[in-house]
């Protein structure tokens, strides 16, 4: 709070900056984590919410006859443009944001101040909840070729590698010490997916350290044993990410890349992924595309395409597409590095994992992914994320990257995927949010030096609870989809309006598929509870003014959480009249009124989705991908008489 000298400011105009006119006035508040604005034109109270780990940059602008501008952009791609009366109140608050944004050490993070009022107990046991080494056990690891070490624990190899990691079991200590010394960072090649049909399996290490012309024997002898943990295949893969000139700028410093000479039965590929750096001004030149007010269809395409960032999420698809074929197809086992093995390895090897199994394609599958080869594996979160006031040269998007990788599949496997488009963009925001501990630090080691363990709360019990916002109504299951095979042709990678113009309603459709599908299912909900309220009525026998009580109605509620029926200004104002005139009887009809003015219109816009065909086969009713999968009950879901009820034929 000793950065904050204006807590509050009353009348402040925020603007649409796309369209550039008023949307409301209001008030603002500054705290210690939050920039709040409430806006005071409505009858209704609206507040926005931004996290002040969120802010990427305050702009101050000259004053003009309107006011003192303030514009302030966020991580997450949301612009807020204010404009306050007093340009010394709004040099106050610009200095203050500046301050609250910029925070120099870590205890100074929002999630040290987080406090969900959960038990001590609650909290560890969130922490518990994904465990990366028992991804490795779902793998069968350990096995005759493969072991769980715990050689790390003192982080003595690798300090930026977790204590336990997976190697061949016929590699001896020395070999691992011998192989860390000649990698960049000491990161050496380790284990992080086993392709159970056929052992072929993908490694990732960092660079090597041999210029033009050095080896190591304990390194090549380390590939060796990789290469025979997969007895089928005659080679294994060596894929450097990184642009044939960049690794051979980087042989001339004394790193580099592997000389196949000394390492026997390999196959060695680059594949262009450009550095954090061009990343970093590619996302720059996107946003300002994005931010145009007024651009036409030439200009904004010609901006997109200058900006090189759907080439980039390209390159990144193309290589995880040609990891997943080399391990299926070839059945070639593959080792995967970059410079340093934590930015575009990460990118790789995580969609490759995604391309393979599906089991990453669920809920608890995408978090163990990013637990184990982000967190764990030693992706810098702290430096590409900017959480802390430092060098603005290692900040880069790889992370928003991979996730758009996840989208871009999302849209040519819509049942694939038991979580929808929401998911991504809330574990984005909480990447930047510092809420949580899991993103905080560079490394696991980093987390434990801060005992981020003990004094901040973990993000996947947080995301848990909401799994129904998130869950995909197209899910077809696990074993409906194997192995996926995307198209990275040019015309098959779209531009992720949902996330990098989440913020500017008026450039979404009003209502989305997914959407459409959502909000059935939770008038669907809210119809089962009122039916179960008529059985209970009938039960009894007894008059509704007896049955109905606040009891029975907070019970609905905390059922159906985002119903019409939770809406405090359409039926609060209303309970004590429920309850005298109509009891239960009124609810019920009230409710029936409310799922039906919504019950048609959604069936409409489904039913116009032809292209889907969302039929019997897509498993509406008894799917065990959309209701028993999802833990969800056997009502919930479109289901055969409802299609007719709505006037939707199976055919459609």
């Amino acid at each position: 709070m000793d950065h904050i000298t204006v807590p509050k400011v009353e009348n402040v105009t925020l603007l649409d900056h796309f369209a550039g006119k008023t949307l409301s006035n209001g008030i603002l508040y500054l705290t210690a984590t939050h920039l709040i604005y409430v806006d005071a034109s409505g009858a209704a109270r609206q507040e926005t919410w931004i996290a002040v780990h969120h802010i990427a940059t305050v702009e101050k602008l000259p004053l003009t006859s309107e006011g003192c501008p303030l514009i302030v952009r966020c991580k997450n791609f949301l612009v807020a443009h204010f404009i306050l009366d007093s340009d010394a109140v709004c040099q106050e608050v610009y200095i203050s944001l500046l301050k609250l944004s910029q925070t120099a050490l870590f205890e100074d993070l929002y999630a040290f101040f987080y406090n969900p009022k959960s038990t001590k107990e609650m909290r560890e046991n969130g922490w518990k909840l994904i465990d990366p080494i028992s991804d490795f056990g779902r793998m069968g690891i350990p096995n005759r070729y493969w072991t769980i070490t715990d050689a790390n624990r003192n982080y003595e190899i690798c300090s930026t590698y977790p204590p336990e990691i997976v190697v061949p079991k016929s590699v001896t200590l020395g070999t691992l010490v011998g192989s860390s010394k000649f990698r960049s960072k000491e990161r050496l090649p380790v284990l992080c997916y086993l392709y159970k049909e056929n052992n072929a399996s993908i490694c990732r290490c960092s660079q090597p350290l041999c210029g033009f012309y050095t080896r190591c024997e304990d390194d090549e002898r380390l590939l060796e044993a990789i290469g025979q943990t997969n007895p089928e295949s005659q080679f294994m893969y060596i894929i450097d990410t990184r642009p044939r000139l960049n690794a051979l700028a980087n042989r001339i410093a004394g790193k580099g890349y592997e000389n196949e000479d000394y390492y026997a039965n390999t196959r060695f590929r680059f594949m262009g992924i450009e550095n954090i750096h061009v990343m970093r001004s590619s996302l720059q030149k996107l946003v300002e595309v994005c931010e145009s007010k007024t651009p036409t269809v030439t200009e904004f395409l010609s901006g997109l395409d200058s900006s090189g960032w759907l080439t980039h999420i390209k390159a990144i698809m193309d290589t995880g597409t040609f990891i997943a074929k080399a391990v299926k197809v070839e059945k070639a086992s593959v080792l995967v590095h970059c410079s340093d093995g934590w930015d575009r390895t990460a990118q790789v090897c995580s969609l490759a994992s995604i391309l393979l199994d599906p089991f990453y394609r669920t809920f608890s599958g995408l978090m163990t992914l990013i637990e184990k080869e982000w967190i764990s594996m030693g992706h810098k979160f702290s430096q590409r994320c900017g959480h802390l006031h430092g060098d603005s040269k290692e900040v880069s998007p790889v992370f928003t990257q991979f996730l758009d990788c996840i989208w871009q599949l999302m849209e040519q496997f819509p049942c694939a995927f038991e979580f929808n488009e929401i998911f991504l963009l809330e574990i984005h925001d909480h990447v930047f949010s510092c809420q949580f501990g899991n993103f905080l630090g560079n490394c696991q080691k980093d987390r434990e030096d801060m005992r981020v363990y003990e004094k901040t709360h973990c993000v996947w019990p947080f995301l848990a609870q909401r799994k129904p916002d998130f869950k995909n109504p197209l899910y077809k299951g696990l074993d409906m989809y194997g192995v996926l095979d995307p198209s990275t042709m040019p015309c098959n990678i779209q531009f992720w309006c949902g996330m990098y113009n989440r913020f500017d309603k008026g450039l979404h459709p009003q209502q989305s598929m997914i959407e459409s599908l959502l909000e059935s299912e939770k008038q669907k909900m809210l119809r089962v509870g009122v039916h179960e309220l008529e059985m209970k009525l009938k039960a009894l026998d007894e008059p509704p003014e007896e049955l109905f009580t606040s009891c029975h109605f907070g019970d609905l509620l905390s059922q159906h959480p985002e119903s019409p029926l939770t809406n405090p200004l359409d039926f609060m104002g209303d309970l004590h009249a429920l309850s005298r005139e109509g009891g239960l009887q009124a609810q019920k009809d009230q409710a029936k009124c409310q799922c039906g003015d919504c019950q048609y219109e959604q069936f409409e816009i489904i039913g116009s989705f032809k292209s889907i065909s969302i039929s019997e086969n897509v498993g509406f009713s008894g799917d065990p991908g959309i209701s028993e999968a999802m833990g969800a009950p056997e009502a919930i879901g479109i289901s055969k008489a409802s299609s007719e009820e709505a006037g939707c034929s199976q055919q459609q």
